[in-house]
């Protein structure tokens, strides 16, 4: 329930523009005006924050940022506001405001964030350019004692701090390059914790990566970059001058390791030894890389043990969930995806063995579109029973079937940590349509399903763990945050 000062606050900010205030109404405005979509009221307060700090996911929210109204415009009266706020700090000597530090991580991924990289990338190119034109900040003739004219600086306006997360793509990489390499000495100065770059060049990459501030980057996420091990070696040098880098996710990079040569071998090495260069690595992310029998070869340099490492789609043999269980990975691991691995073909036993070395840590474990029945599931189940900690299990597109999900969630009950599962469709809430083709032959029995969801539903409420959502939509593995650096 709001509060009486918050719902004040959300019928002052529906007027424009605001009377003067006191400063200690600032936060509970600008969180009012965000939630209620208000970008001129906001432009407005940031324009005259009366504080030297602005958190926007602390003023505001994670996941009141969701909301119904278009982030975007919120996003960019922000920048506009502090923009405002700076090029007057340039045009008239004298006035410095208190604004020094605003963050903008943890604002919704995708369509929101790639927009406040282009915003901040076009406000830091204007403000540089508005600080090369105005004379304020440059020097000043004072005579000295031989009467000759001396030039004299006037110091730098102290500018803005952007804490930000930054995500580039193919029309965006230009202008985020000019304005890393153009901004570091301007009034407003990026500063990324998180780097994504979707689709450019491994070149572009090092060009942002070399301009970024090396001091606070927390996570790089390449993905779709079609990198190749010759790519991710022109890149991984320079995460070294990262010391804070604790995730690095190389998604869909076509890294092919299985054909074994002198020269694949000393790439395969030299991938290691950069690895092994980044003390603080934690989480790492090789989707759909070409792994077969190298893991080991991969991972070896490593300085400290994992805590999320996410293989799916590697092609992983025996021997690599066995070097994994062996490893001093093993005991630290919170998260671990390994979808879209085939576990009716020899791996179902190292498998096992892998989650009883990491039971005692296991917050998450993605198994999708594992080719698993009824009995690879029965034979799993011990071992993922003693996963005490297990916070969320996905085994969608798998082929179980009603008796086997209801064994399963009857069993995990007795989990007390276990938040969310994401179970597949039970095979047996399908009906045959003939005639046709074998793949069009199956649809989905609706009135059946509806009354097996409903008997999950009863065995959780008969539980008393209405905290336990069992749902058989993929998207929901997303909804919570189960792990986190």
């Amino acid at each position: 329930m709001d509060s009486l000062l918050f719902l004040c606050a959300r019928r002052l900010v529906a007027y424009h523009p605001l009377p003067a205030l006191p400063d200690d109404l600032y936060p509970v405005l600008f969180k009012a005006a965000f939630l209620d979509g208000r970008p001129l009221v906001l432009q407005d307060l940031v324009a005259t924050w009366p504080f030297t700090e602005l958190n926007l996911q602390r003023l505001v929210g994670h996941r009141e940022l969701l909301g119904d109204h278009d982030c975007n415009l919120c996003v960019e009266a922000i920048i506009q506001g502090m923009g405002a706020q700076l090029q007057q700090e340039l045009e008239e000597p004298g006035l410095d405001s208190s604004l020094r530090v605003l963050d903008m991580t943890g604002l919704p991924a995708g369509i929101t964030i790639s927009f406040s990289t282009e915003a901040l990338a076009k406000a830091c190119l204007e403000l540089s350019k508005h600080q090369r034109e105005f004379p304020r900040r440059g020097s000043k003739r004072h005579k000295g004692c031989s009467g000759g004219a001396r030039a004299v600086a006037t110091p730098q306006p102290p500018g803005v701090d952007v804490l930000t997360d930054l995500f580039v793509i193919r029309h965006s990489y230009e202008i985020l390059r000019d304005a890393l390499q153009d901004g570091g000495a301007g009034p407003l100065r990026l500063k990324c914790r998180e780097f994504e770059a979707e689709r450019i060049l491994a070149s572009e990459i090092v060009t942002l990566l070399e301009s970024l501030d090396p001091s606070c980057l927390r996570r790089v996420d390449l993905r779709f970059n079609n990198l190749g091990l010759s790519g991710l070696l022109e890149i991984l040098p320079r995460l070294s001058r990262f010391p804070e880098l604790r995730s690095l996710k190389l998604q869909y990079s076509y890294l092919e390791l299985q054909q074994q040569t002198p020269e694949s071998a000393r790439r395969i090495h030299g991938i290691a030894r950069q690895l092994g260069m980044l003390p603080r690595l934690r989480e790492l992310n090789l989707r759909s890389s070409q792994l077969s029998g190298k893991l080991h070869q991969i991972l070896c340099d490593l300085q400290a043990p994992l805590e999320s490492l996410e293989l799916a789609s590697c092609s992983l043999a025996p021997a690599d969930l066995a070097f994994l269980s062996q490893s001093f990975h093993a005991p630290a691991l919170k998260k671990l995806d390994l979808s879209g691995h085939d576990f009716s073909q020899g791996l179902l036993e190292p498998l096992q063995l892998l989650l009883e070395e990491t039971s005692a840590s296991l917050l998450q474990l993605d198994l999708l579109e594992c080719h698993m029945n009824d009995s690879h599931l029965e034979a799993l189940l011990p071992t993922l029973l003693r996963c005490s900690r297990l916070r969320f299990l996905g085994l969608y597109g798998n082929s179980l079937s009603t008796a086997a999900l209801k064994d399963l969630l009857q069993k995990t009950l007795e989990l007390p940590d276990l938040r969310l599962v994401v179970y597949p469709y039970p095979m047996d809430c399908y009906k045959r349509v003939p005639p046709g083709p074998w793949w069009k032959v199956l649809v989905e029995d609706k009135e059946l399903f509806a009354a097996v969801k409903a008997e999950f539903s009863q065995i959780l409420a008969n539980s008393k763990r209405t905290d336990l959502n069992w749902t058989c939509t993929p998207l929901d593995c997303r909804a919570l945050d189960y792990f986190s650096l």
